[in-house]
């Protein structure tokens, strides 16, 4: 079978594939040093982590959608109607209260996530002869991977990190229910271990790029939020492992050999097109959450001067400053319906 690498099997394995094996050695070795970290370098982290890549990663579909003059036109109702729609919810949701705001964009966020896993494994396995069963049983095998974590997580209040904010999801102590969910997970996993070396023994081949996001997504999911109880390793799990492929993804397909004339302005004149890829990424990034630092949140940026957005008007400033990614989460449903296949 040939291998269906995304673009090259060594950026492949660099960018989309290693990442959470890459945290997962990091973790282990420098378990002992990471509260340290957390605490000595808090700014650091957060602008690595949070700014440079997880909000980076959101405007990197603006290279596939709003900066393609042709994709634009095409689908304008659609780009112009989930912003729109976004910020109506978003609003109508603030109005309910700050709290539901929150709890909303994390239960959407938390879709979008397990969706790009989905999506992933989808396009390594495109090249598969497949079957009703096969098809199934990856499904079975991927939402196992990351849903079983999640519910870990509502039905364990003691976890020591969040998505957005405190208390954004529904949750409730249930030990024996968690015990009974754990045997399940690891009986689907040891399954899909079962139904690998069994096809290796029988066909001497594996689909290496599909089992090896399998594995990390595992690896990734469970380590973050069952197996550690610590918020900067679930924050590097959880925005490495999904920010930097998600990258990738958009620069191997849609930028790295797109024509000088596909975007709306001379991009590949602009320094190269990874670095000016790159560049309007934290550019983009910087700007939004230098805003949100000064207006709302107030904890890493403090300035002489308070432009601190007074409550009253909250309803509409934080949907629209949430408006990028919450655009980010539904849109990425739509756009990519056609490359998971």
């Amino acid at each position: 079978m040939t291998q269906p690498w995304i673009h090259k099997k060594k950026t492949d394995l660099l960018f989309i594939l290693s990442p959470p094996f890459i945290i997962a050695l990091i973790v282990v070795l420098f378990q002992k040093e990471i509260t340290h970290i957390q605490n000595q370098f808090s700014f650091l982290t957060w602008l690595i982590l949070i700014v440079c890549i997880d909000v980076a990663h959101v405007y990197s579909s603006i290279f596939k959608t709003y900066l393609v003059p042709s994709e634009f036109n095409k689908n304008k109702k659609l780009y112009l109607g989930i912003p729109a729609v976004c910020f109506v919810v978003g609003t109508i949701a603030f109005l309910i209260g700050k709290d539901f705001f929150w709890s909303l964009l994390a239960y959407i966020a938390v879709f979008h996530f397990i969706r790009q896993q989905y999506g992933f494994m989808r396009l390594y396995a495109r090249n598969e002869i497949k079957t009703k069963f096969t098809v199934l049983f990856d499904k079975i095998v991927i939402y196992n991977a990351t849903v079983y974590p999640m519910l870990f997580w509502f039905l364990s209040p003691d976890r020591n990190f969040t998505w957005f904010v405190k208390d954004e999801f529904l949750q409730a102590s249930h030990p024996q229910i968690l015990s009974y969910l754990n045997v399940v997970y690891f009986i689907i996993f040891g399954c899909y271990i079962i139904q690998q070396l069994c096809k290796f023994i029988k066909t001497k081949s594996i689909n290496e790029p599909k089992t090896l996001l399998i594995l990390g997504t595992y690896i990734s999911w469970y380590l973050s939020i069952v197996y550690y109880n610590n918020e900067l390793i679930f924050t590097a799990f959880n925005v490495i492992s999904h920010g930097i492929p998600y990258m990738a993804l958009v620069y191997f397909r849609e930028v790295e050999n797109a024509p000088s004339k596909k975007f709306s302005f001379k991009f590949s004149n602009f320094a190269g097109k990874l670095f000016g890829f790159i560049f309007v990424l934290l550019l983009l990034a910087v700007f939004e959450e230098f805003i949100w630092e000064i207006t709302v949140w107030e904890e890493h940026i403090q300035l002489n001067q308070s432009f601190y957005i007074p409550d009253f008007w909250q309803f509409l400033w934080v949907p629209l400053l949430a408006l990028p990614q919450f655009t980010h989460y539904v849109l990425d449903g739509f756009i990519w319906k056609n490359k998971a296949s």
